[in-house]
């Protein structure tokens, strides 16, 4: 189920996403359009909350924003089941500061996909101290069902994978800020030299760099540490409305 806490618009573009995602499976020969009609078909878009009554898990997937996170949370619990089981997709949050906020925090479990989510195979789950094992046996198998890869890893900022990353695409912009290489050259080097599919910076534009500098904030405050600090250069960009695909403009253009 997919429920999109604002708009009828932003559901609809999710639908098309996902309709998108699976032509291209389709093209690639990996689905058929029987198979991806059967898929739609099983996808119930909505806006209202209440629709999430009957639902077994719920995934919370808004942007990294803890107080609109916990929020959402908060109605979420108004209307679900006492049994239902609560997952946040958050890439740097918290688990256990967020399931401390519900009623339910044994039932809370962070559920981290991976962009873009049809290719990449990992989910990071991550416990907070409240997380129960059952709660952790029920999301694994669920991963598992979904083809995913899942990895357990405990509480702390940024996990496992954007512990390393995040700091890493951080280095990049600071490298790129003190024009020691073009935003190209940069993501050629770690392509051709470190073998990576995509380039830091352009990997920083498809996350959002609003994502990437909440993440790196979260770093810093959570670690106390000034080797987590964010580049200024990706503080201004953010200023500037320059976030990325999403917005047009990044660390390089869009159309």
């Amino acid at each position: 189920m997919i429920c999109e806490h604002s708009h009828d618009a932003a559901v609809q573009r999710g639908i098309a996403t996902v309709s998108g995602s699976l032509d291209r499976l389709i093209k690639k020969e990996k689905m058929t359009a029987e198979q991806k009609g059967a898929a739609m078909a099983r996808i119930k878009a909505t806006t209202q909350m209440a629709d999430l009554k009957d639902a077994d898990l719920v995934i919370e997937a808004a942007t990294e924003n803890e107080g609109l996170k916990l929020k959402i949370l908060k109605e979420v619990e108004t209307v679900i089941r006492p049994d239902t089981l609560i997952a946040s997709n958050t890439s740097s949050i918290s688990i256990t500061q967020m399931a401390a906020a519900t009623a339910r925090p044994a039932q809370f479990i962070g559920m981290h996909f991976f962009n873009p989510v049809p290719m990449m195979a990992l989910v990071e789950l991550i416990r907070g101290l409240q997380t129960s094992d059952d709660t952790h046996a029920k999301v694994e198998a669920l991963s598992k069902a979904l083809g995913k890869t899942p990895i357990t890893v405990k509480n702390n900022p940024g996990f496992v994978v954007n512990r390393i990353l995040c700091p890493m695409i951080n280095e990049a912009i600071f490298v790129y800020a003190e024009g020691l290489a073009s935003a190209e050259d940069i993501d050629n080097g770690m392509k051709l030299g470190c073998n990576h599919p995509i380039g830091p910076l352009a990997l920083a534009d498809m996350i959002g760099l609003d994502t990437m500098l909440a993440v790196m904030q979260v770093f810093y405050e959570g670690f106390n540490d000034p080797k987590y600090r964010p580049a200024p250069l990706l503080k201004e960009m953010v200023a500037a409305g320059y976030l990325g695909r999403k917005s047009g403009r990044g660390f390089y253009t869009y159309v």
